[in-house]
């Protein structure tokens, strides 16, 4: 008993997101939003503390890692200009964009740049970014709303208008409408088009020039040739309807064509705005000043930012707890939803842990700060959930290398159209090319896997699962092989009492054992000390040996000793790990057993209804492993498993071709997470297992390893919806857009859109 215990902290290389703050409008209603920080603010050491995070490369070298929200992407294409731009900036050693999340992640050389730097090199190659902050990223998110709504308002209400105009040409009949005034009604359709081509339609050209200006071909590209073609060729005719561009003009179609890809990407940006939003809503939780007691008994309010270990925090009714800590006044009730995904408020006595972000739910107390700052559980979220939302899955580099030359085959193939219908039929050249072009726009494509895969993230995020990388989903989902450790996972990792054994009776063994080995922070007094009812005796020379246990001394004199059975003078015995003696002779016995953490039967047996195979990992002597096992409905099992054992059982595994889960928690558990095709570490496990883990079971709940399974294989199952859609519309519509009778250029858009939006809505689903 009593030998030297190991102390699990948690620490997270976090980085600060600011909360929001809001001052009243002269008015006193209208809350007026922070601005987004200048160039020079964002280089001030404070600010720079909330977006960025400090990391060793291997060589020594300490670099800065931002995260940036960036505004103006429109596809997967804007995500190598990016790139190529920022790592154009000296000192700047990687940087990784995502279309989908429209976030960047930098690491940069303190001593060659500044977060300044990198924000001017994203505007000059025409984006624009921010501190991914929850305030200055809320007031650009609006800004990009406000701009995406009027575009939509412009086009379709000129279009709404051109159409009136055009509607006489359609209905007329032979010699009803003079020449004169088909004339003037298409000089009436060319004015309300030019606000549609050179406002609304903007963002396709500027992405299309910066795309070629790469040297790249982006979606926007096809858009930009149909869209200007169409008003070049109308122009042409309406000026002049002999000449070669003939008399038929489409400026209707051109109208109608953008106003429908413009909702279509309002949509868009309004499911990623939501998602966001509710993802930052989440995170961003932390209070922006504490209650923190000085030594003379004065309460000073102060940033959290500068709460350290030690200091006594007051935290009031509905105040979030603004680090990780122990309740040391008074005692509430938690909600800790932000964490676990449950929403049921979490009893916490005085003495119970707290964790940063938790909603203070029952009435005021008084914590003692542990954990601040980066190293709380919150901070890590926040990083976790950064690291994983700027990442591009493999299945979204690999559509997004089929798009670059898919792109160049669409322009191929409407130049060929274009040439082979001017032979048959002129007048119908201008419209297949332009059809051709717009109708197979491949964004589906691009969206399909990373929108479903960051949705499926943000979804475990909230229920408790942090996901560090994408590809682990993949991986997850057709994984059929699980090992999965013992203590600290299956079971909690503390002790509960099972056995009391009283060999002789009026001495009040339990009452004694219970008042001694409250002396003492051992597991096991712990463990004993929460299970039996509390007792007071009067102890002296009270002393603690380390790997052996307690002795003291009663008021008669008499020497008790609480420890192991050599310590105590007492026979040894499986069942009993604990021996209370006096003077030398045995009175009481405990045995301890393992907890299992609520519903690991349970999900242990789902895991086994899905088809894995399920092995027990313990380090524990083979018979507990066994009884464990047997008690979880397990066939295979290690016992006694050293950290090469269980390395030696999960590359044993892979050499069988068997794609492996892993799931631990402790420091020994760090190089068979490594291994592991996939790994999972538990919330309250070692650091170094969770920086090994591809996700982190945040609520420490082992159904939730189910769940992320199940939430992985829904996602697999909707990218591959995605991807047939997006494959077999453009198959569909490829030939209707070459046909004689195919399709309008305001048809092919509406297509395109529709396209975009279908994939966008259905990847939402997995985040439900």
């Amino acid at each position: 008993m009593f030998e030297a215990g190991s102390e699990t902290t948690y620490s997270g290389d976090g980085d600060r997101r600011p909360r929001p703050t809001a001052s009243m409008s002269l008015s006193g209603f209208a809350p007026v939003q922070q601005a987004a920080p200048s160039l020079a603010a964002v280089d001030d050491p404070l600010e720079l503390a909330r977006y960025t995070r400090w990391v060793h490369e291997s060589d020594g070298v300490r670099l800065g890692e931002s995260a940036l929200q960036i505004s103006g992407m429109y596809c997967a294409a804007c995500t190598g200009i990016l790139e190529n731009a920022l790592r154009g900036v000296d000192g700047v050693r990687d940087a990784r964009v995502s279309a989908a999340a429209q976030r960047a992640t930098v690491r940069w050389d303190p001593a060659k740049t500044q977060p300044s730097a990198l924000i001017a090199a994203i505007r000059a190659a025409g984006y624009d970014a921010v501190p991914d902050a929850a305030a200055p990223a809320r007031e650009m998110r609006r800004a990009e709303h406000r701009a995406a709504l009027w575009r939509l308002f412009v086009a379709s209400f000129c279009a709404m208008q051109v159409m009136m105009f055009a509607t006489p040409s359609y209905v007329a009949g032979p010699g009803e409408l003079s020449m004169e005034m088909r004339q003037l009604l298409n000089w009436g359709c060319w004015v309300l088009s030019i606000p549609v081509v050179l406002f609304s339609a903007g963002p396709f050209f500027r992405g299309a020039w910066r795309g070629l200006r790469a040297g790249r071909i982006g979606m926007d590209v096809p858009v930009s040739v149909g869209v200007a073609v169409t008003f070049v060729a109308s122009t042409g005719a309406t000026f002049d309807p002999s000449g070669v561009f003939g008399h038929e003009v489409y400026f209707d179609s051109l109208t109608m064509f953008v106003s429908f890809l413009l909702a279509g990407r309002y949509l868009e940006l309004r499911a990623r705005h939501r998602a966001a939003a509710a993802l930052e809503g989440a995170l961003a939780c932390l209070p922006e000043t504490a209650q923190r007691l000085e030594a003379d008994g004065s309460i000073s309010e102060i940033s959290v930012q500068r709460l350290v270990a030690g200091d006594r925090v007051r935290v009031a009714l509905g105040q979030a707890f603004p680090a990780d800590g122990a309740l040391i006044e008074g005692a509430t009730q938690a909600d800790e939803s932000l964490l676990t995904g449950e929403s049921v408020a979490v009893e916490k006595p005085c003495g119970a842990a707290v964790v940063a972000g938790s909603v203070n739910l029952g009435a005021p107390v008084t914590m003692r700060v542990e954990r601040a700052g980066a190293d709380t559980r919150y901070e890590a979220m926040v990083s976790m959930m950064r690291d994983a939302m700027s990442q591009r899955p493999a299945l979204a580099r690999v559509a997004d290398r089929w798009a670059v030359p898919f792109l160049w085959a669409v322009l191929v193939l409407a130049a060929g159209a274009a040439a082979a219908w001017s032979v048959v039929d002129p007048s119908r050249a201008i419209w297949v090319a332009v059809s051709v072009l717009i109708v197979t726009c491949p964004c589906a494509l691009s969206l399909a896997a990373p929108a479903t895969m960051i949705a499926a993230a943000g979804g475990l995020a909230r229920r408790g699962v942090l996901v560090q990388r994408l590809d682990a989903l993949e991986d997850l989902a057709r994984a059929g092989r699980l090992f999965i450790d013992k203590t600290g996972t299956l079971t909690e990792d503390r002790p509960v009492l099972a056995t009391t054994l009283v060999l002789e009776e009026g001495m009040d063994a339990p009452a004694r054992a219970v008042s001694l080995a409250g002396w003492s922070r051992h597991p096991l007094s712990q463990a004993l000390v929460a299970a039996l009812p509390p007792a007071r005796h009067d102890w002296t020379a009270v002393e603690e040996r380390a790997g052996q246990g307690l002795s003291a001394t009663d008021t008669d004199g008499r020497e008790w000793r609480l420890g192991g059975a050599a310590f105590a003078g007492a026979p040894s015995r499986e069942d009993v790990q604990v021996w209370l003696s006096c003077s030398g002779r045995p009175v009481a016995g405990f045995g301890f057993d393992e907890l299992l953490r609520p519903g690991a039967e349970d999900a242990v047996r789902e895991l086994v209804a899905d088809g894995v195979r399920v092995t027990l990992l313990s380090g524990d002597v083979p018979a507990r492993a066994a009884r464990l096992a047997k008690r979880l409905g397990l066939d295979s099992f290690v016992g006694g498993a050293r950290p090469e054992d269980k390395l030696a059982a999960v590359a044993a595994a892979q050499r069988a071709g068997e794609r492996v889960v892993m799931v631990g928690d402790g420091v020994n558990d760090a190089p068979v997470l490594a291994r592991a095709d996939v790994s999972l570490a538990m919330g309250q496990g070692a650091l170094v297992a969770r920086a090994q883990a591809d996700a982190v079971l945040a609520s420490n709940r082992p159904l939730d390893l189910v769940r992320a399974r199940r939430t992985s294989a829904r996602a697999m199952r909707i990218v591959r919806q995605n991807m047939i859609w997006a494959a077999a519309y453009n198959a569909a519509c490829i030939p209707a857009g070459l046909d004689r009778a195919g399709l309008p250029p305001w048809a092919a858009g509406l297509g395109m859109a529709g396209s975009s939006l279908f994939v966008v809505l259905n990847a939402l689903r997995a985040g439900r």
